[in-house]
């Protein structure tokens, strides 16, 4: 089946109009009609091949909410006008130790991502959701239960949302625990929500006063300048866990200094160029943890949708047409976005 699409040829060159092919709904798929697709910094750096490795042409889009137009005969999870979401997976070995676990985003043979991976597929790798449809395993759809004008702002918790959840959870944040939330952007304020409303004592750190009451408002119940020394140094040996969202190199010895013993400072966004080398003795007399932790798995996706759908929780969007997504890719990297794009896969078709 052959659909419209946007995507790069070259990493010079700006994405344009493409016509791909799609394959019928096997036995265990799902068809979808694309409604809303977010746009995450990955796409941009997938499609100016900033982290190498990208397979052209590249179709990105991996926070994805639509309805189901098809399915295949063994499938029962789902049906015809169903509204369900895809997020970055769309594959998986299904039988390592991660696997089974419902961690498929550690598979331990390679995950297959929901753009520019390995498929049998034409071209030979996957298009993700700057299209009019998709068509994925059973496996990797997800059920949304969000009310139908909301759907635009769900489409960004496929992956700041989940991205953000998965730590949350992982460390058990809640009740009477004092959580740190670095970055105020499409990831940041995801968590600054999430922890909020998993109950949590949330404390945002933002480098620009500016955002101050924009934190406030998404539910955090105090803001740090980081670059504020005695805001910083009030906090210090305070916090129990702090999700780290910022993608560009920095210090985190700053941050590993506002944790309490046992607390761990965990990282979600992957630098140009390493963080400086933290400080061992911070860890070493603290019994503190730098960790990492990769987007989510499919269980926890699901669950992190329905808690969302329960609470009233999506993101802060911008729409946009796909006609465009250049210029959206230019504001991205100028933080000039509150908190993130989201395509109307409808203007592919103007």
């Amino acid at each position: 089946m052959t659909v419209l699409a946007y995507g790069a040829h070259t990493a010079k060159t700006p994405l344009q109009p493409l016509q791909i092919e799609r394959r019928a709904p096997g036995s265990h798929d799902v068809q979808i009609k694309i409604a809303f697709c977010g746009v995450c910094h990955s796409d941009l750096h997938t499609a100016r091949s900033e982290w190498g490795g990208t397979l052209f042409p590249c179709v990105p889009g991996h926070e994805i909410v639509g309805h189901v137009t098809a399915v295949g005969s063994d499938v029962t999870k789902f049906q015809v006008g169903d509204t369900v979401g895809v997020g970055c997976l769309v594959d998986s070995c299904q039988h390592c130790s991660s696997c089974d676990a419902g961690l498929e985003q550690y598979c331990e043979n390679g995950f297959t991502g929901t753009y520019n991976g390995a498929t049998s597929d034409a071209p030979g790798h996957t298009l993700g959701g700057y299209s009019q449809q998709i068509v994925v395993s059973d496996k990797f759809v997800l059920q949304i239960r969000h009310a139908a004008d909301q759907l635009a702002a769900v489409a960004p918790l496929l992956c700041a949302g989940i991205t953000t959840w998965s730590p949350l959870r992982h460390w058990k944040v809640g009740p009477g625990m004092k959580v740190g939330i670095v970055g105020i952007g499409g990831l940041g304020h995801m968590g600054v929500k999430l922890a909020h409303a998993l109950g949590a004592h949330v404390v945002a750190f933002t480098t620009s006063e500016s955002k101050r009451q924009d934190a406030l408002a998404l539910g955090a119940d105090e803001v740090v300048v980081s670059r504020n020394v005695t805001e910083m140094k009030d906090h210090k040996n305070s916090f129990n866990f702090i999700l780290n969202t910022v993608a560009a190199s920095h210090d985190l010895d700053a941050f590993t200094a506002l944790l309490k013993r046992d607390g761990t400072l965990c990282l979600v966004g992957v630098p140009e160029h390493p963080h400086p080398s933290p400080t061992v003795s911070a860890l070493i007399f603290r019994r503190r943890t730098i960790a990492g932790s990769l987007i989510g798995g499919i269980a926890e996706t699901q669950e992190m949708l329905d808690f969302c759908a329960d609470k009233g929780i999506v993101s802060d969007i911008e729409m946009i047409s796909i006609q465009q997504i250049d210029d959206a890719y230019d504001r991205m990297q100028l933080n000039d976005v509150k908190y993130r794009f989201v395509i109307d896969n409808g203007s592919l078709a103007a």
